[in-house]
Order: structure tokens, then sequence, then C-alpha cells
């Protein structure tokens, strides 16, 4: 049967997005709806919930086959058993089912589901506007990848010497008549190897055209890529990880020739240690914003001040996020109080909205990615409250087709201006004013307005966070808005004159 065309996908400016590790997803809705569900079952219901909520793009985490190779090292290592007990009491090996990046095959787990149903998972997404983001490793497979034995060429592969000096570094296969062959493990330069992986040569241009095959066949069934650790598939990042195991650069980076494969697909990389604008110039649309995220949590104002006010075009493409399936969950680390500012900041910054499963309802356990199913959590229903409060107010056209400007708090009396962040979105139609405290005391300050104030006017200030409407003189915010915020505290004013 054929199916019916798609509606073409229309991406507005700062787009929400929502990460969803399909598989224990899928475990917790088949538990509610009492019968085992692959992704065609999923009910329309929850794809009307998602949409309701006003994500643009739902990432579903990990639906490529899991390894059997990488499943068995996750089994029998005992360092991992403490943090499965903290994550979920009671586990038990089978629930450890293997890392979502360490890819057996680009072809859908048979737990998730079939290519049929992930065609219907996306068109349904696409009859509500949403697009649909899956997973691209391109650093490593797993060591059970079929490329392994059919094109051997296409993985980095050191010596016996090398194996017996650092046997850690390195996944020893035997194959016919006795040969061995010692295969890096996938590795980020300033952590151990991946011991569940097998390093991907960047440099050979088979492996290349290999890896574009696999971009090709990924976009006849996905609206975007979400690019695992992408950083790392840059030249002079991989020969310097590499120095000494691989020749010299090719003139094209990895990324320019797996782009131009694709290049209708949403392109989001996840990048670190400062070099997202290089990955945003080969044509990615979005790159983590780690920076962000780190300077909420630890409270950093000057320097999530100063980081704000750079360049307006990166900021556009950065994906901002407060956890994701890699980071600590925000609610524990921040607890209630601080949440406010910093689901604020988050949510009406610059850039695209980047969310996790969990993360709305104020879920405080970490679940580490290779386990099936994730402890059930009761809803925090002040932090789920806020966050439906902030995705319904950030939703309106205003965050995302009006001019965004930074605002300078000046002192107030006490000096604490620094504590504040505060900016205006602006159309014709809408203002509106945010300020936030993510810092760990108390913030106040005057803020000027510009020359959008009438001084003979007098105006409303509706705080759409906490339901209080301010009234004030024109001549009052001419002279400067007097805002005094505790430690973790928000503001969305709508500013409009009084009536």
């Amino acid at each position: 049967m054929t199916e019916p065309a798609l509606p073409a996908l229309s991406l507005r400016r700062n787009p929400h997005l929502l990460e969803i590790p399909t598989w224990a997803w899928l475990e917790e809705l088949s538990l509610r709806q009492g019968r085992r569900l692959t992704l065609g079952r999923v009910p329309d219901a929850e794809w009307d919930r998602l949409k309701g909520l006003g994500f643009d793009l739902i990432w579903l985490m990990g639906v490529w086959r899991r390894s059997p190779a990488a499943r068995y090292a996750f089994r029998t290592d005992a360092k991992r058993f403490g943090e499965y007990t903290v994550a979920l009491p009671g586990w038990k090996l089978k629930d450890v089912v293997g890392s979502p990046f360490a890819v057996e095959d680009y072809r859908p787990d048979p737990r998730i589901g079939t290519w049929r149903e992930i065609d219907r998972t996306r068109a349904k997404l696409r009859e509500r506007g949403m697009g649909l983001i899956l997973d691209l490793v391109p650093n490593h497979t797993a060591p059970d990848h079929p490329w392994v034995r059919q094109n051997p060429a296409y993985y980095l592969e050191g010596s016996e010497a090398d194996f017996q000096k650092n046997p850690a570094r390195f996944t020893l296969l035997e194959g016919k008549k006795e040969e061995l062959r010692f295969l890096a493990h996938g590795r980020d330069p300033y952590f151990p190897p991946w011991p569940d992986t097998a390093q991907l040569n960047l440099f050979d241009a088979e492996m290349r055209q290999g890896m574009a095959g696999v971009v090709r066949l990924l976009a006849n069934h996905a609206d975007g890529l979400r690019c695992d650790m992408a950083m790392l598939a840059l030249n002079d990042v991989f020969a310097q990880t590499w120095k000494g195991m691989v020749p010299a650069a090719p003139a094209a980076e990895f990324w320019q020739e797996m782009i131009a494969a694709a290049p209708e697909l949403v392109w989001l990389g996840e990048a670190y240690w400062g070099l997202e604008g290089r990955l945003q110039d080969m044509g990615f649309h979005f790159t983590y914003d780690k920076p962000f995220c780190d300077y909420l949590r630890a409270g950093a104002v000057d320097e999530l001040r100063r980081y704000l006010g750079g360049e307006l075009a990166h900021q556009q493409r950065a994906a901002r996020f407060l956890e994701n399936h890699d980071e600590q969950r925000v609610a524990a680390a921040l607890g209630s109080a601080r949440m406010p500012a910093a689901a604020t900041l988050a949510a009406t910054t610059p850039g695209m909205r980047f969310y996790f499963h969990g993360q709305i309802e104020g879920r405080k356990v970490h679940q580490p990615v290779e386990l099936a199913r994730a402890a059930d959590e009761p809803v925090d229903p002040t932090i789920r409250t806020l966050y439906e409060r902030l995705l319904q107010l950030s939703q309106e056209e205003v965050f995302h087709g009006g001019n965004w400007r930074l605002l300078q708090a000046e002192p107030a009396g006490d000096g604490s201006n620094g504590n504040l962040i505060v900016y205006e979105w602006r159309s014709e139609e809408s203002w509106q004013l945010v300020a936030a405290n993510p810092s760990w005391g108390a913030g106040q300050g005057h803020v000027a307005l510009g020359n959008g104030v009438d001084p003979t006017a007098a105006y409303v200030l509706n705080d759409r966070l906490n339901g209080v409407e301010y009234p004030r003189t024109g001549s009052e915010l001419a002279s400067g808005l007097f805002i005094r915020l505790e430690a973790g505290g928000a503001h969305v004013f709508d500013i409009q004159k009084a009536k």
C-alpha cells in the first residue's frame, strides 16, 4: 500500500524539541496501557498531548538495533551496578539492554518496531505539525556491526603491540585461520574509551561514502538527525585524538559531506569545547549549548549575561537545555525553589528550546541509557504547573518572530543588581519583559526600558508566571522599572497600556 504524501514541515524560529528515551518510554506506556506497545501502537492521544504542549520536534532517542556485544559489556560491568540500583531499585540483568549509541545496525530494534511503524509515527507527527528526529552516531559503531566483517577498512585498528600495551583501548576480534584484529574503541580524548564501541576511521573515503549512504537512508524516514558527539568528527579534532594512527586529513570536512548528502534534514549536533560555531558554519542548524546549562546550574550570572550578550545569530542556533540523557536531572540539581529562573530562561531565550522526557513532571532520578525502564516517580505538581505555564506562553509568536534585546539592571540600593538577567521580546502586537534571578541570593535593580515608553500613558504589567498585575505610570517606567527577585525567582511581564 502506498503511503500518502507527508505534509510539508515548516519549522518556526526558536523551535521546541522533546527528547524521548524510546525504549523506556514504550515500557512506561505499555505498563499504563496494560499491553506491550511498539511505536506503531502508541495511542494517538499521546501524540496529541505532545502537540498540545507545543513541541515542534520529537527526538526518539535510541530506535536502532542495540548490540548484543555491547549489552554483554554492560551486564558484566560490576562498576555500573550501584548506579543501576540508585536509578531502578530491584533491577534485573534483563533490564540492561545496552547503549543506544553502540549501534549494531541502522535498522529499528525489534522492541521499538519496524520501518513501517517509524514511517507511520513520522506521518502522525507531521499531521500534527511536528517533525521526527532520529539518531546518527558517526564516530563509532558497536563491535558487531556488519561493517566490522564486511568493510574492515572502515575502522581504526592497532597492532598486537598496541593491544598488549593498553588492552582497554581495543576490542580483540578473532577471525578465520586464527587471524587476530585489534579494533580501537571509540573515545572522547578527555575520558576513557567506550568499551562497547569500535572506532570508525573518519578519514577513510569509502567509510565516508558508507556513512553518507546511512544518512540518505535515514532521510527517507526522518525529518532531522541528532548527531552524537559531532565535534569528534572535525578533521583537526579527529587527527589529534588519533595522532599516530591516522594519515593526513582529507581536504573536505566529514560534516560537509554528510550534510550535503541530505541538506533537507534538520541537523542537530551534540557539541562541546567551544566548537559549536564551526559546526554551524558547516551547516548544522542547531548545536548543543552546554555553557548555558552549566552557568544556570552554577548560578554564574555574570558569565551567563556575557554569554547571552554574544552574537544573536549564534544564540538562535543554540539548543538550550537544562537536562538530557547525559545530565543529572535539573529538579534534583536545583530544587523547586531555584527552578522558576532556570526554566524561564530556557523557555524564553533565543534558540531551540530543548526538553527531556520527565523534565516537565519534575523527575529527579537520572536513568542510565542502557536501562530498559525507569523507576516510577511521583509528579511534582509545582514544577509541572511552572513548565505548563511556560510552554503555553512561549508558544506566542512574539517569542519566535519578535525582536529580542538583552537589558541591563542598574544598581538599586544594595549592589545586588548583578544577580538579575533581564531581556525583552517585542513585536507590533506584543511586549514581553522577562526577568530572572538564577543566583543563590536575592537581587534587585532598575531596568531602563528604552524609547518605547509613552511617559503620558498608564501601563499594566501582568506577571504571567505568578498571576499578579502591577499598574505603573509611563513616567515611572521611563525612569526605570524596579525589579526585586528572591534567589531562583522569575517574572514574565506582559506590558500593555491601560485601557
